[in-house]
């Protein structure tokens, strides 16, 4: 099982400035964690606006949802102000967070070139219950469409209730 460490990120979305996963693992017994490719990336937007329509859905199982994009917050904020996204939106412009989780990357820095390569997409789904956050589902996609549909993350968390 993967450790997981609190993290504090720059949030331009829906909640506190500085978002602490500690702090939403304390609130929540669900914390959904989608890793983005880039800014630039049409499916991760499709991805956090999908979301949003049906984050009701979320928040009646208690899952907070959380993106988090390898970029500076001045780029996401565009995201946020098209979006009015109700989850945080969070700038993890060093990969620390990202590379914590062990985001896919693929071809390294050709990835700057492609949208073929470089950072595949990543969900991370964890149990917050018990003392410490647990990793329970994740999906590693292998390319910038292969993302899980919304119905298959409720599905697990519902799998965990």
């Amino acid at each position: 099982m993967q450790s997981i460490t609190d993290f504090e990120l720059e949030n331009v979305g829906a909640g506190p400035e500085r978002l602490s996963l500690g702090k939403l693992a304390d609130e929540n017994d669900f914390v959904l964690l989608l890793f983005q490719r880039d800014h630039y990336c049409t499916n991760c937007r499709s991805q956090v606006q999908d979301v949003a329509r049906r984050y009701d859905e979320f928040q009646e199982r208690n899952t907070a949802v959380v993106s988090i994009v390898p970029e500076p917050a001045e780029k996401l904020r565009e995201w946020q102000e098209q979006y009015d996204l109700p989850f945080p939106l969070c700038a993890d412009p060093e990969t620390q967070v990202s590379d914590q989780y062990d985001q896919p990357v693929k071809y390294g820095l050709l990835g700057k070139i492609s949208d073929f390569f470089g950072r595949m997409p990543k969900v991370v789904l964890l149990d917050c219950r018990g003392d410490e956050p647990d990793v329970f589902f994740t999906h590693e996609g292998n390319s910038t469409f292969d993302r899980p549909e919304i119905d298959e993350l409720l599905a697990e968390i519902d799998d965990l209730q």
